[in-house]
């Protein structure tokens, strides 16, 4: 690994040997280069950077010369050029050319792949700090409004400006890019030696958020004036909590217009193209490949990408929390070589045991706590089972119709345990933030009594609050020895949910300061009361466009099994009479048995792949999930699947 590291360095200082020089020269040329990077925190000068872009531009041109070669060697020479390449006419001055086309021909195609994958090349090198600095930008934005609040609660616990930012600085599991920046401000005095106006300043102007770069400069006001930092954290946390509720306005009225943009453009407008292709291709006009391409493409492709959108358009932190940092677990440490190793080692095999009659005891419990891992058992499953039904499906008289049944039976052998693991996860996290709020009002009103957190952790276990047994295993932790910063971060682990994760945060970060953290933990309880009922007004706002997805999709089924069932069935016992009675003078319609049973298929396809796609989409409208859409897509695909399965013959 070193080897690896040092000839990487290598590969990063021989452009700058060669090209340095030259571009120290050009520094104004790329100010707004040297900015992006400042501001995407990229560890290279601007020399550097210039000087390897510049090197590896060219040496992907020479890559791309070669490559231009072999494809000219296999244009000219292998395939052959026609005797007429285009329509161009040659003055008499110009006609030389045509001898020597081959050349000409070569020449173009060695230049063009040299240049274009050159350009490509220079380009991302000029375009990736500027991607790095968004990304940068868009982590702090979400994150400030959490990290102000923390701010809040530790300056309201005692804690001055500095130890504040120094606090926040070593909590970037928590608060991400914002921590990494109040970082730069910390290093900032004490590696430079700068004083604390002088650090603020320059943070403001390599920053790449706006709304950071307004609280900093806000701050030193409030520092230069000898105001109240306290109050000023105060008014801008409520200040980002107004602007939250705005916005969770604005983004549910967007929520909105892509749930009926939507039901518009992929279950209305795809079943009206659908009936009329069906018109078209009954009565000869057209073939069925507008049909398949909506129902095997469209559809699909189209719903993932709402679903795509509506991902990047949602605010807040999504996904697993990352763990918080934990002290080094017993049995990782060395042991010198005394008379207690031995038994040392017995209890390090006995909790190896432990865990091992854990496993037994619920080996279901990974899968309760990664619902992924549930695709380890339930792929191979399946796909045994899809192996199996191709098999058999050979000697069937009906190949397709015998297969689509096990493939949709392959579906759920897959999507109904994820779907299981990830409700009872949810379901269990959400019982838990929901219960937040209260554990931390009863801490701060114990704390505010006179008691330590270690008594009010200790009198709680006996309350029946729904966090009681997650409160006993705190206190269990606690009472075998480890510190109360220890077994509270030990429980923001086991639970993994943003909230948790951050109120956890500020509450150990209060109590390494000071024991007095009654306010504190008031804060902290606002602040999850205050995100819970942003996704509560969600959930309810949400719940009508949910709602609307259901009623189109059961429109769409409803209508392509009454086209299936009734207008082309009889259309088809019509034709047969047409066809027995001899009768002249009709217009003959392409519609037969054979063709009425492609018609069922795939209609029938269409219903499942409408149900997996509108199902999805109500999961990432109304929760925020595409796993929470599957609990709607199985509910879909069955209806459809019963459907198609019991009344169409």
């Amino acid at each position: 690994m070193a080897k690896i590291e040092f000839y990487f360095q290598k590969l990063k200082t021989l452009p700058f040997v060669l090209l340095g020089n030259d571009m120290k020269a050009r520094k104004d040329q790329f100010h707004d280069l040297r900015i992006a990077m400042r501001q995407a925190r990229i560890p290279m000068s601007y020399e550097m950077y210039l000087s390897n872009a510049v090197f590896y531009s060219a040496l992907a041109g020479i890559v791309g010369a070669f490559l231009g070669m072999l494809l000219a060697y296999i244009v000219v020479s292998v395939v052959g050029l026609p005797e007429q390449i285009t329509h161009l006419k040659f003055t008499t001055s110009t006609a030389w050319m045509l001898k020597y086309r081959s050349i000409s021909i070569s020449l173009f195609i060695v230049s063009f792949l040299s240049v274009l994958l050159g350009g490509i090349t220079y380009m991302l090198f000029l375009v990736y700090p500027g991607f790095i600095a968004g990304e940068r930008k868009g982590s702090i934005d979400k994150n400030l409004p959490y990290a102000v609040t923390f701010m809040y609660a530790l300056s309201r616990g005692g804690m001055n400006v500095i130890e504040i930012l120094r606090s926040l600085s070593k909590c970037t599991d928590t608060y991400g890019e914002v921590a990494r920046e109040v970082d730069v401000v910390i290093r900032d005095m004490d590696y430079f030696g700068n004083d604390l106006r002088t650090a603020l300043h320059s943070i403001c102007e390599i920053t790449p958020s706006e709304n950071f770069r307004d609280l900093m400069y806000n701050l030193l006001t409030v520092i230069d004036s000898g105001g109240n930092i306290s109050v000023y954290f105060r008014d801008k946390s409520e200040q980002y909590l107004n602007k939250a509720r705005v916005e969770q306005k604005g983004f549910l009225e967007t929520l909105g217009l892509i749930a009926e943009s939507y039901v518009t453009a992929f279950v209305a407008g795809p079943l009206f193209i659908i009936i009329l292709g069906v018109m078209m291709s009954v009565m000869g006009s057209a073939s069925e490949l507008m049909i398949y391409a909506i129902i095997y493409a469209v559809i699909p492709i189209g719903s993932m990408m709402f679903v795509v959108m509506v991902d990047i358009i949602t605010p807040g932190a999504t996904g697993e929390a990352p763990l918080l940092p934990t002290q080094a677990y017993v049995g990782k440490i060395s042991v010198p070589e005394t008379s207690e190793k031995a038994t040392f080692v017995k209890f390090i095999k006995s909790r190896d045991t432990i865990k091992i009659k854990e496993m037994l005891h619920d080996p279901l419990k990974p899968m309760k706590e990664k619902p992924y891992y549930s695709l380890i058992v339930t792929v191979p499953i399946a796909l045994i089972y899809l192996i199996i039904s191709i098999s058999s499906a050979m000697k069937a008289p009906n190949f397709i119709d015998f297969i689509d049944d096990r493939i949709v039976f392959t579906a759920f052998i897959v999507m109904i345990p994820l779907m299981i693991f990830h409700e009872y996860k949810k379901g269990k996290e959400d019982r838990i933030q929901s219960q937040m709020p209260d554990f931390l009002k009863k801490l701060a009103s114990t704390n505010e009594t006179g008691m330590t957190l270690r008594d009010s952790i200790k009198l709680m276990t006996h309350s029946d609050i729904g966090l009681s047994k997650e409160i006993k295993k705190i206190w269990n932790d606690i009472d075998w020895g480890l510190t109360i910063n220890e077994a509270l971060v030990r429980f923001a682990n086991r639970v993994r949910t943003h909230i948790v994760a951050r109120s956890i945060t500020l509450l150990t970060k209060a109590n390494e300061s000071s024991g007095d953290i009654g306010e504190v933990l008031n804060v902290a309880a606002r602040d999850v009361s205050a995100e819970q009922e942003l996704r509560t007004e969600r959930k309810i706002n949400m719940f009508i466009y949910v709602v609307i997805i259901y009623i189109s999709f059961l429109v769409f089924i409803g209508i392509i099994y009454i086209i299936s069932t009734t207008f082309l069935e009889e259309m088809v016992k019509a034709g047969e009479k047409v066809s027995g009675s001899s009768g002249a003078g009709v217009v003959p319609l392409s519609l037969n048995r054979e063709k009425l049973g492609m018609y069922n298929r795939i209609f029938f396809h269409g219903a499942l792949i409408q149900g997996f796609s509108s199902g999805l989409i109500a999961g990432v409208m109304g929760e925020g999930s595409v796993l929470s859409g599957l609990k709607h897509s199985v509910l879909m695909i069955t209806i459809g699947y019963l459907l198609f399965t019991l009344f169409v013959v």
